[in-house]
């Protein structure tokens, strides 16, 4: 399994329905067919971290993750969601043995940021780097 938790901040100018309708979006991204389980909510971590939200998205294998970065409702979903995000940082875990895993996990990523530039462009202006959004030198 590779669990991915994604906290993040609303931009302080973006109405309660606006987040609402960003939270709904990011309530369909964590449901498509490749998620084992998904849910999206008020981050209830320490508020010193300066975290409103919280968002957890688990996918069964790096085969499943690949289909998830790839899903069209996940890549229609990201710019609508995007840009009302002020601060952005994820952890993620697997309970996968191989070693390897996290290289290949960051592969799949940068791949995708490769093939969709944009998106990486956008991920790049509010996550804090514990999302990898370029190749390391």
């Amino acid at each position: 399994m590779i669990v991915n938790i994604l906290r993040f901040r609303f931009h302080d100018d973006v109405p309660a329905e606006k987040q609402a309708a960003v939270v709904d979006l990011m309530r369909r991204t964590a449901s498509v067919e490749s998620v084992a389980f998904g849910t999206v909510g008020r981050d209830i971590g320490d508020p010193r971290d300066g975290f409103t939200h919280a968002y957890c998205a688990a996918v069964a294998d790096l085969a499943a993750l690949e289909r998830y970065l790839h899903d069209p409702v996940h890549l229609a979903g990201d710019p609508q969601i995007l840009p009302y995000l002020s601060r952005l940082s994820a952890v993620r875990l697997s309970d996968d043995p191989d070693p390897g895993i996290a290289d290949k996990i960051q592969e799949l990523h940068l791949a995708k940021v490769r093939t969709y530039p944009d998106w990486g462009r956008m991920l790049a202006a509010v996550t804090d780097r514990t999302i990898v959004t370029e190749p390391a030198p």
